[in-house]
Formats: C-alpha cells, structure tokens, sequence
C-alpha cells in the first residue's frame, strides 16, 4: 500500500489519509469543499461542488489517475433537492468518461458542508 498526500489539496482532517494506492487502484478519502489551506468554501452548492473537484484532481494527480481513470464515484448530499444542481457541475467534469456512480442524501457531512465527493480510480 501507498499513502497518497499532496500539498495541493486540503490535510485530512482526521486519522486518515487522502488517499491510498493498491496495486493498480486507487481509493480516496472523501473530499469535502476546503481549499488546499484549509478554508472551507461557504458559497453555494455549485462552488461547493467545484472546489471538492478541484480537490479530487489534486489527490488523483498526485496517486498517478485522473478524473477519465475514475471507475466509481460516491457522492454524499446533505439535501436531494441539490442533486440536479450537483449533477450539472458533475457532468463537467465527466463529459465523455462515465464512470459507475452512487449518490445519498445524508443526515450531515464534515464541516457542515453540502456535499463531499469519493473515488476510486485506475493507476496509469
């Protein structure tokens, strides 16, 4: 196994990593809409949902993967009334590549936040 940790996305916030490397694969922590320093994005669910991509690229870059090596995707919103809005800023991120994905409204998220993003991806 691999730890995965880049400056370029926020420090776990807990006893875990960003991310983890087996053989070819690759597992991320859930990413939540925190900048690399640490500030937590307080716009809207769009702005939320751009910044824990932005996470994501950061985290799958530095693992050797990339958003088009994504095989599984789980989303985690704090309201479904979100998810169309969710769901376009997604879709921008996955125009062509459609990775299998799962998505569920959930009682409360880190921070406070709207939404957090986890993958898992193949290693290049």
């Amino acid at each position: 196994m691999k730890v995965v940790h880049t400056n370029q996305a926020p420090d776990a916030i807990g006893p875990y990593s960003q991310g983890i490397v087996v053989n070819n694969m690759f597992y991320s922590s859930g990413q939540i809409p925190l900048t690399a320093e640490g500030e937590l994005v307080q716009g809207t669910v769009e702005e939320q949902t751009h910044q824990v991509f932005k996470n994501l690229q950061a985290v799958l870059k530095e693992a050797g993967a990339s958003l088009d090596t994504v095989v599984k995707a789980t989303v985690f919103i704090k309201d479904m009334n979100d998810f169309p809005r969710i769901n376009e800023v997604y879709g921008e991120y996955f125009q062509t590549h459609k990775p299998a994905r799962s998505c569920v409204e959930v009682a409360r998220l880190p921070k406070d936040v709207l939404v957090e993003i986890e993958v898992i991806a193949l290693v290049k």
